[in-house]
């Protein structure tokens, strides 16, 4: 009986970080960029290319476009649309949607990854609190991950907080990953799952955590396109995204504009 070998994690000198956190601000600003511009009538073909505008303009190459053939600069998800929305210039919003925009950026060889669901206009009770339960549940997840702490310990944090909420369905098969010369490395991490499993975090290790929750059921389908996953119910889904770096004083969070330091004080106080 042969042991099976974990994969191996990438880690980071303190240069290179400071390259992916370069990669980083460029994700944020933009992500805040796309924020500004999403407004009833717009459409998420036009929010792509405002998006690749600005990452061309400040530096950066967009991860996504042409990753496996997809079309986009972003990831567009609008309501039932979990993850991996093609833009479309049909694709039109309409006030009271949800999006999710997912966004990725190279800086000098180094890659961030990040995503925001923000509401189009005025929206629903139901769906701004699923906003806010799924963000809130990235950050406990992102504050798990410690010099020391084991990769599934994020995952726990994720599910635990959810779970705290209400009855939201967690999406499975989805999750986050590794980070660093490549958009998508080892290790995949799930957003649920019991902890003190898989790898011990280090310091210089990077990794993109990514809560994936619905206002329904859990159950997922990739539509004809081969990427857009919508809800099987045709439910609401939320989607949340930070790239962050193991350091000896915590996590720190390589797309946030603060690099985490509003919420993590508000965790702390909560």
């Amino acid at each position: 009986m042969f042991k099976r070998r974990r994969p191996a994690i990438q880690v980071k000198t303190p240069e290179q970080i400071e390259k992916m956190r370069a990669a980083g601000l460029l994700v944020g600003r933009t992500l805040e960029v796309l924020r500004d511009a999403v407004k009833p009538g717009i459409s998420t073909k036009d929010l792509d290319e405002v998006a690749e505008r600005h990452i061309r303009d400040n530096g950066g190459v967009p991860s996504f476009l042409g990753y496996h053939g997809f079309t986009g600069t972003i990831c567009a998800s609008v309501n039932e649309e979990i993850v991996h929305g093609i833009p479309r210039p049909d694709k039109i919003l309409q006030d009271g949607d949800i999006i999710s925009l997912d966004c990725g950026a190279i800086v000098d060889g180094w890659h961030g990854d990040a995503a925001i669901t923000v509401p189009v206009g005025e929206t629903t009770a139901e769906r701004r609190r699923l906003l806010e339960v799924t963000e809130a549940s990235l950050w406990h997840g992102l504050a798990a991950g410690r010099a020391g702490a084991r990769l599934t310990d994020m995952s726990h944090a994720i599910e635990s907080h959810i779970r705290s909420q209400g009855s939201y369905g967690i999406v499975e098969g989805y999750g986050g990953h590794g980070i660093g010369t490549e958009m998508h490395m080892d290790p995949l991490i799930p957003n649920h799952g019991a902890p003190g499993h898989g790898p011990v975090l280090e310091v210089g290790m990077c990794f993109a955590v990514e809560p994936m929750v619905n206002l329904g059921t859990k159950e997922t389908l990739e539509l004809e396109d081969g990427w857009t996953v919508i809800t099987t119910d045709g439910r609401s889904s939320a989607h949340f995204e930070h790239t962050f770096a193991v350091t000896p004083d915590g996590p720190r969070v390589l797309t946030a504009l603060d690099e985490g330091r509003e919420w993590f004080a508000r965790l702390e106080v909560g």
